[in-house]
């Protein structure tokens, strides 16, 4: 069996836990940045942490034709760069305006990164061993995702300083650009740059895979930004959502190993569904709890973390496999393009929707929102979106 953790591959992952470290740093403590150091209120806040969701969503396809079209090393090395650099603005915007400018540009070279890193990732695995190492490269971002909240949290109440969580973040990105300097990738041929189509952009032949990717990607969205300021104001938890994330990107990981044998085997919509029907239970959890057995609601807040993370660590894996399955393979940075795409879509409408509602409603009914939309999700994959993807399926070694 060839060999699946190459030198390549690991500096592809160490570089990837590089950038998403640099993003989960920041991420739970924005809204509370923005609310205390400008007096944001909750719609605003939303609306700005949208931009960035949104400006990466208009990137991605941009830069799957990119990926696919030009020297891959070449376009990581730009985006890497331009990522890095975007942290020095948060430390020099002084004004709200002047940080939601810098905030919704900074999704640009985000949007680009993640898929050119991830395409590179692909490149670099053996063939033999494509399916399983993708559901592995997953686990850099859940690492720094359980490592760089809490980090970020515990350095906050430390220092009480946003100016060197920023820092931080600038540093670590740099860090992880070095890395991915150093890797090494063979030539390969490129399409036309002139052969343009929608299918250069945006993978049509897996559209309703995307679909049902926008759903988990708008259940994340509300809880990765809300989750912070919804257990200060309203579960009167503080301090807890380092530990949140921690939990959460246990279950990540834990689903990543205890999935690998079901990716090795080809069974990605086994991943798949039952990675949503736990991820369900997880998000029904946390919001009906508090609501129905307050006394339990620690061990709903926690207990949800876990089991959501279980839930999309086999969930990602297995929709980003398929999406790569129905697409050729010069069609590769399109096909994560795509299901990036899809994410960012939920996401941006997560954060944007989910920031209306709590302002206007509260943020229960956010969260109650979140769980209708996440069982929207689940009966649309096993009402249409498996037979969808088992119809145009070009390799038979899954299902």
């Amino acid at each position: 069996m060839e060999k699946l953790w190459n030198k390549n591959y690991c500096k592809v992952m160490a570089a990837n836990f590089s950038l998403f470290f640099a993003f989960y740093v920041l991420t739970p403590l924005l809204p509370l940045y923005l609310s205390e150091h400008f007096g944001a209120t909750k719609d605003v806040i939303g609306l700005v942490l949208s931009g960035y969701t949104i400006t990466a969503l208009f990137f991605r396809p941009f830069s799957g034709y990119l990926v696919d079209s030009f020297p891959r090393k070449k376009v990581l090395m730009v985006c890497f760069g331009a990522f890095s650099i975007f942290f020095a603005g948060y430390l020099a915007a002084g004004t709200l305006l002047m940080f939601t400018i810098v905030r919704t540009l900074h999704g640009g070279p985000f949007g680009a990164l993640t898929v050119s890193n991830s395409t590179v990732a692909i490149d670099v695995l053996p063939s033999s061993r494509r399916t399983e190492g993708i559901g592995y490269y997953g686990l850099s971002n859940n690492l720094a995702m359980a490592i760089a909240p809490t980090i970020g949290v515990f350095i906050y109440k430390l220092t009480d300083s946003f100016d060197l969580l920023f820092w931080i973040a600038l540093v670590v990105a740099c860090a992880g650009w070095l890395i991915d300097s150093t890797v090494e990738l063979e030539r390969k041929e490129i399409t036309s740059h002139f052969k343009l189509s929608w299918d250069r952009f945006f993978l049509l032949k897996g559209w309703l895979i995307g679909m049902n990717m926008v759903a988990f990607g708008f259940c994340f969205g509300v809880l990765s930004n809300y989750l912070a300021i919804y257990g200060k104001e309203v579960l009167g938890i503080t301090g807890g959502t380092g530990t949140y994330f921690m939990l959460c990107s246990v279950g990540l990981i834990l689903s990543r190993l205890q999935g690998g044998k079901a990716l090795r085997e080809g069974r990605l919509t086994f991943n798949a569904g039952s990675g949503m029907a736990i991820s369900l239970i997880g998000y029904t959890i946390f919001i009906a709890i508090p609501a129905f057995a307050p006394v339990l609601t620690p061990l709903g807040y926690y207990g949800s973390a876990l089991l959501i993370g279980l839930g999309n660590g086999h969930m990602w894996p297995a929709f980003q496999n398929m999406t790569i399955n129905v697409a050729h393979n010069n069609q590769r940075g399109t096909a994560n393009s795509t299901i990036l795409i899809s994410w960012d879509i939920g996401m941006g409408l997560g954060i944007l929707l989910g920031g209306i509602i709590a302002e206007h409603i509260g943020y229960h009914a956010a969260f109650w929102t979140v769980a209708g939309v996440n069982a929207l999700g689940v009966a649309l994959f096993f009402l249409r979106t498996k037979s969808f993807f088992l119809r145009r399926n070009l390799n038979s070694s899954v299902r």
